[in-house]
């Protein structure tokens, strides 16, 4: 067995998990309320057993509300992140199937300008010049996705390089194989898949956690969020309730959520990765 491909059987559960996974964060998205009610001072800091099933926050404020209002936030952007990223591989891997050397030159360069800004100096730009308005996280998980995009291009045009390239289409063209399977099943199902769902599920990955870490810093110094509206609360608000436990407040509830929200989208984005292995 190559050790560098995951057995069947361990292949399957990852594909269980990342569909769970997947379910659950659209579904926790979709069913995100649009405003968290009021204040209570009664229920401040109040464990889970007190205000199901993840407890409250030091306003007495539900902690699942903050949690499915995260989800609709991150949901669309990441989404968005990550199709950007597999249309990026898809074409780099088409290109050098079909084209000759000048355009994969041309890309190469293009792509090689594009990965060489530094991604986060970027974002911040963006994120600064955004009208606070228009405050939304899609143009920042879209800049990121655009700029992470060269690295999966490379790899995404290295497979398909190995394949022996114009030469491996040619050849399945001489044994009668039409156009789509050419390059649905043998090009993108058989060879590029791999480098596409993992490159896809990395930069989704890394979204997540740059609306998280853009979040907690906007909180930490008290300023309006770059990634959303006023009315709308991020994953980072559990992570800084969670973060109040440490300073001897009573809210370990909300620091073990934030970490199990953390963990949740690594294990997905993980199990993802893991579940399109090559056979």
């Amino acid at each position: 067995m190559n050790p560098q491909r995951p057995p069947d059987r361990v292949r399957q559960v990852a594909s269980l998990v990342a569909g769970l996974g997947l379910l659950m964060f659209a579904m926790a998205a979709l069913a995100a309320p649009d405003r968290v009610p009021l204040p209570n001072p009664d229920l401040s800091s109040a464990p889970p057993w007190v205000v199901p099933p993840f407890g409250a926050d030091g306003r007495g404020i539900p902690l699942w509300i903050y949690a499915l209002q995260g989800a609709r936030i991150l949901a669309g952007p990441t989404l968005l992140a990550a199709m950007v990223v597999a249309v990026a591989s898809t074409v780099a891997g088409f290109v050098r199937c079909t084209a000759g050397p000048v355009v994969n030159d041309t890309l190469a360069v293009v792509a090689e300008g594009i990965g060489a800004l530094p991604r986060m100096v970027v974002v911040l730009v963006v994120a600064l010049l955004l009208p606070r308005d228009w405050r939304t996280f899609a143009p920042i998980a879209l800049t990121w996705a655009i700029l992470a995009a060269p690295a999966a291009m490379d790899e995404a045009a290295a497979t398909a390089g190995r394949l022996g390239a114009q030469r491996f289409v040619e050849a399945l063209r001489a044994h009668g194989f039409s156009n789509f399977r050419i390059y649905a099943v043998h090009v993108i199902g058989y060879n590029l898949r791999p480098v596409i769902v993992r490159q896809s599920a990395e930069v989704a990955m890394q979204v997540v956690f740059l609306e998280i870490a853009l979040s907690y810093l906007a909180l930490s110094l008290t300023q309006p969020s770059f990634t959303h509206a006023a009315d709308e609360h991020s994953w980072a608000v559990i992570l800084y309730e969670g973060y109040k436990a440490l300073l001897g407040l009573p809210l370990w509830h909300a620091f073990a959520l934030g970490l199990g929200l953390v963990a949740g989208i690594a294990m997905l984005f993980t199990s993802l990765r893991l579940a399109s292995r090559a056979r």
